[in-house]
């Protein structure tokens, strides 16, 4: 709990009434306590880390371990349970084992091969758009739905279960004081998705297929690879995680190049330049906040000028380091055609975003079929008037309306 380093401790996660840009702190700390101690919602103190050579140590040091955060006690800001099996929250050998039952589906070469069915998809949304009229709402209209079909193809679950499933993914990813308000409910949600889960999974096994659960299911019932809480575990996370984070990228990327309509002019004269825009918008973008990276020091470590103690949480925050002075010119200006970008809105280390080829691909082709669908594109509501989902490990808007 809170000890007397933390009594002048910054309240966290920190906060700021719109989700589009940084809140203030990120730029304080990373200037002048790059590794700072704040207050989470449970009571707990913890560290903060904003520079980017911090952000990519705590992500690579082992000495920082993610599955000690379900211990006991531990200081947290997403619900989980004692030992959950999340690839999210574990440490080598066993993340090393699980990642690799389905890594090969997520190359790049492999996940190339699914461009030609991601721009049908978008060209499909975007032509219910043009039918129905604007203003349309970008995220129910096209960044939820695109990557909640994309995944759920890839997983074999029926996309039109979306309404079932939604809710329960939303709280799972839930953070900070709503999510203590929540708990209740959050636990309940997860339970539904787990046991709808097993009950698709136990379907698949009797009559397999070619998708990932049915790989999944194989890995548990045939070769003995996946324990069954691993096996049910493992499909909540790539449910949850292959959609939330894509569709949070895409509002906000569509967002900040609506801002200053000249951006989103520059994509439409030069398609070519998308896939280098694609990169600076994950860096430029708050799309979460590395609430969810943190982890716990199992050894005294020194970091940023300060100890950090053996059982003491550490929260690498990705978005502030992609603002690092030390590492990006002119950090605060997104630069569509920046060559040198080694960004980390993707996470670092062992625990980089497993869809990484799978989000960017996404966001290449939405961007390349809207500058060209809809060359007139702008938003339809004031930034000010923006109100946001609470609580949302990946912040989205509620809506975000457009016209044309």
């Amino acid at each position: 709990m809170l000890s007397s380093k933390d009594e002048n401790a910054r309240d966290f996660p920190f906060r700021t009434p719109n989700q589009f840009h940084p809140p203030c702190e990120h730029a304080q700390l990373r200037d002048g306590e790059p590794v700072a101690r704040v207050r989470l919602p449970t009571g707990h103190g913890a560290w903060v880390a904003t520079r980017y050579a911090d952000v990519r140590r705590v992500c690579t040091d082992p000495r920082f371990s993610k599955a000690a955060v379900t211990a006991p006690g531990a200081p947290r800001l997403i619900p989980m349970q004692r030992g959950s099996k999340s690839l999210v929250i574990m440490d080598p050998p066993e993340h090393t084992r699980l990642r690799k039952i389905v890594s090969r589906e997520f190359t790049a070469r492999r996940v190339e091969r699914l461009r030609p069915h991601v721009r049908e998809l978008t060209e499909g949304y975007v032509d219910r758009m043009l039918r129905v009229g604007a203003p349309a709402d970008l995220i129910s209209a096209l960044a939820l739905p695109l990557p909640v079909t994309v995944i759920c193809e890839m997983l074999g679950v029926p996309p039109s279960d979306r309404e079932r499933f939604q809710g329960w993914t939303d709280g799972m990813l839930t953070i900070g004081a709503p999510a203590l308000a929540r708990a209740d409910e959050i636990k309940t949600a997860a339970g539904n998705l787990r046991a709808y889960l097993a009950e698709l999974i136990a379907a698949k096994l009797a009559e397999p297929s070619g998708d990932l659960l049915s790989t999944l299911g194989r890995a548990h019932a045939d070769e003995g690879r996946l324990a069954e809480d691993e096996l049910l575990t493992f499909g909540m996370t790539l449910l949850a995680a292959g959609y939330h984070t894509t569709t949070a990228a895409i509002t906000h990327s569509v967002f900040h190049l609506l801002r200053e309509p000249e951006r989103y002019a520059s994509l439409r004269e030069d398609p070519a330049a998308i896939p280098a825009a694609v990169e600076e918008l994950l860096r430029f973008g708050q799309i979460g906040g590395g609430a969810g990276a943190i982890r716990i020091a199992v050894e005294d470590v020194e970091l940023g000028g300060v100890t950090v103690r053996e059982g003491e949480a550490v929260i690498p925050l990705f978005n502030a380091a992609n603002r690092d002075p030390e590492v990006f010119a002119d950090p605060d200006t997104l630069d569509l055609r920046r060559e040198d970008n080694p960004h980390i809105g993707l996470g670092h280390g062992i625990h980089f975003c497993l869809g990484a080829p799978l989000a960017r691909l996404e966001l290449q082709v939405v961007l390349e079929v809207l500058v060209r669908r809809l060359p007139g594109l702008r938003l339809a509501i004031k930034e000010d008037d923006i109100t946001w989902q609470e609580g949302l490990a990946f912040a989205r808007p509620s809506v975000l309306p457009l016209d044309w």
